[in-house]
C-alpha cells in the first residue's frame, strides 16, 4: 500500500515535524508513506490576493497528483470515527490525502476526489492537522491489522 499526504505549507515547527516523522516511521511497518509539502511563489502571491485566487492556486498545484484514490480533508467533509476511517485501507493500494491551504479547497477540486472527510469541525494549523491525520492513518492500519494500539 502506498500512502501520500500532500499539504500546502511553509516550513514550520521542528517539534511537530519530529512527531510526524515518528508516525511516518510507525506507519511504514504497514505501508509506504510519503509526506509531500508543496508551496511555491504562485501560491504565496495568490494568498495575498484573496481566497478565490488562493483556492485556484491550490487546485492547480494539486491536480497533477490526483492519481489513485484521492481524499480531501475539508471542514465541510464527512466526519467519521476511527473504525470507519480504517475502511479506507481495505481495498485501496494508492491513497492520496490532500490537506487544503489556508483558504481550503474550491468545489472544483473537491469534485475531483473520491472522498471528502473532516478531521473535526475545528480549524487546525496545517502541521497539527497533519499530525492528527498521521495518527489516524496509523490507528486505521492498526485496526485493519488487529494491532492493539487502537484499544
Amino acid at each position: 500500500m502506498n500512502i501520500k499526504v500532500f499539504s500546502i505549507e511553509k516550513s514550520g515547527d521542528n517539534h511537530i515535524d519530529a512527531l510526524n516523522k515518528e508516525f511516518i516511521k510507525m506507519i511504514s511497518k504497514s505501508a509506504s508513506v510519503e509526506d509531500v509539502v508543496l508551496f511555491n511563489k504562485q501560491i504565496a502571491k495568490a494568498q495575498v490576493k484573496g481566497a478565490k485566487e488562493a483556492k485556484e492556486s491550490y487546485t492547480k498545484t494539486y491536480e497533477p497528483y490526483l492519481k489513485g484514490y484521492n481524499i480531501a480533508l475539508d471542514v465541510e467533509g464527512k466526519q467519521c470515527d476511527s473504525f470507519e476511517f480504517s475502511k479506507i485501507f481495505d481495498n485501496e493500494i494508492n491513497i492520496n490525502f490532500f490537506i487544503g491551504g489556508a483558504y481550503g479547497f474550491n468545489k472544483e477540486f473537491l469534485g475531483k476526489t473520491q472522498k471528502v472527510i473532516s478531521l473535526s469541525r475545528l480549524t487546525f494549523a496545517h502541521k497539527i492537522a497533519k499530525t492528527v491525520l498521521y495518527e489516524q492513518i496509523y490507528r486505521g492500519l492498526c485496526i485493519k491489522n488487529n494491532h492493539p494500539y487502537h484499544k
